[in-house]
């Protein structure tokens, strides 16, 4: 109970509520992964430092909500992907071309190729409103 208590006493654990808060919390969170090994009180502590990240990652809402085309067009952006490596989901480099300006819609068969292609769940395309919408939990 000691050493927790010394662990308290050296970075008290607190809401994190901006980015320096959580820089300072992720500093002491690596520092007690780089031990070798932990004792009861460290993993304890740990486990207090993780739900406090997990909380303000929650609140942040980090994850923006992108989906459709827009999430398609990111995808090929971070995966330095051209447009011709999708011809083989939409046939032709035309239609491709279409679904990125938004002058075609993705249907029903693109998104499951694309999400095999991207290992993606095919939700992943669709926007969480319409799935709230959708599922009655909006």
């Amino acid at each position: 109970m000691q050493k927790y208590m010394q662990l308290l006493e050296k970075f008290p654990p607190r809401p994190i509520r901006a980015q320096e808060d959580f820089e300072a919390t992720q500093k002491v969170i690596d520092e007690l992964l780089d031990k070798n090994e932990l004792t009861q009180e460290e993993e304890e502590y740990l486990d207090v430092l993780g739900t406090l990240v997990e909380q303000y990652e929650d609140d942040l809402d980090i994850i923006p909500d992108i989906y459709g085309v827009d999430l398609l067009k990111v995808l090929l952006d971070e995966r330095e992907l051209k447009q011709k490596d999708l011809v083989p989901i939409f046939k032709t480099e035309s239609i491709v071309s279409d679904i990125l300006n938004k002058k075609r819609q993705l249907t029903t068969r693109h998104i499951k190729e694309l999400a095999d292609f991207f290992n993606f769940s095919p939700a992943a395309f669709f926007s969480r409103t319409l799935e709230q919408c959708e599922t009655g939990s909006l």
